[in-house]
């Protein structure tokens, strides 16, 4: 299988793993009048097509390891248990992620669940795998964290007054940013113990638990779902194909970001490809500003929160490259 030999490669890597989970919602936003919890059906399938494709491709080629099916033979089976279960916990934090920016607005969700979910999944990731310099990797988590925050009070500037954030919602968020931080120490245990999966073998089996995850969840929030009103399968098979192609295509986004980001953690570490990957906002912040025009005719506070964001972001990804290179 392939993997990278060098830092230079794993970076490159991990960067690019957050770029498409910066980017695969831009699909969505091209979508005409397709409620989200359909959409994603068509999402669920395209992560798990992408993580099969790269297991019978890089998965299985190279003089690195185990191929693909070799490895997945031969794996303690508690680490395929384990792989899926991550898989499962990231399916049910994504769509209370997307429920939170509905009800709370993307200015208290993502600070809120997405930093939560930095800290939980560093921290519980490099106590299975310490690797990388602790204080290092502590400052550019904290940094990370800042530029977050930075992203929501941008995004806070541009609605007038603001919206009443209830209870509900920051519960939401707040359970979120748990689940997503959760899911992985389990994927630092499949890849670490005992005969470990391979990160394609990983990723295939975590992108098929959060496939099988919709039958249960997302037909749950389908009938009651925590914003809107319950929407009923027959709006999937109407649905346009460009429509059912772009839910497609976003779950390739997002897949091919997770087989990457699980890749380059084979040398470095889940704690410090985790908190790379988890820049995703700095890039969602980037396609709202010059593509999708969020913020023209922002007030100068908001592009100052945004100036600071992309800075502290650059900052975090110096001292997270830093740790690696210092142990």
């Amino acid at each position: 299988m392939f993997v990278p030999e060098t830092f230079g490669l794993a970076i490159v890597m991990m960067i690019t793993s957050t770029v498409c989970w910066g980017s695969w919602a831009n699909t969505y936003k091209l979508t005409k009048g397709y409620r989200f919890e359909l959409f994603y059906w068509d999402y669920a399938v395209g992560i798990f097509l992408v993580s099969l494709l790269y297991a019978f491709t890089l998965g299985s080629t190279g003089g690195s390891g185990e191929g693909f099916l070799a490895n997945v033979g031969a794996a303690d089976p508690g680490n395929v248990v384990s792989a899926m279960i991550g898989g499962f916990i990231f399916n049910i934090a994504n769509l209370l992620l997307v429920a939170g920016i509905e009800m709370a607005g993307l200015a208290v969700a993502f600070p809120v669940s997405i930093g939560i979910a930095l800290v939980v999944g560093v921290i519980m990731s490099y106590a299975l795998q310490p690797k990388g310099d602790a204080l290092l990797l502590g400052i550019g988590v904290a940094l990370a964290i800042v530029a977050v925050i930075m992203d929501g009070k941008a995004y806070a500037r541009l609605s007038k007054g603001g919206q009443p954030v209830s209870r509900k919602s920051l519960v939401v968020c707040i359970v979120s940013g748990l689940l997503m931080g959760s899911f992985a120490p389990f994927v630092t245990r499949a890849l670490t113990t005992g005969h470990a999966l391979t990160p394609y073998s990983i990723a295939v089996f975590f992108t098929l638990a959060a496939f099988l995850c919709c039958f249960v969840v997302n037909v749950y929030f389908m009938r009651k779902p925590l914003v809107g009103t319950p929407v009923a399968f027959s709006g999937f098979a109407v649905a346009r194909p460009l429509d059912h192609a772009l839910g497609v295509l976003g779950g390739a986004i997002w897949g091919t970001g997770t087989v990457f980001n699980f890749v380059a953690a084979s040398l470095v570490g889940v704690a410090i490809s985790y908190a790379v990957g988890q820049a995703a906002p700095m890039v969602a912040a980037a396609w709202g500003v010059f593509v999708w025009r969020e913020f023209a005719g922002a007030d100068a506070r908001a592009k100052t929160y945004l100036a600071l964001m992309f800075l502290f972001y650059i900052l975090a990804l110096i001292a997270i490259a830093s740790a690696y290179q210092a142990a």
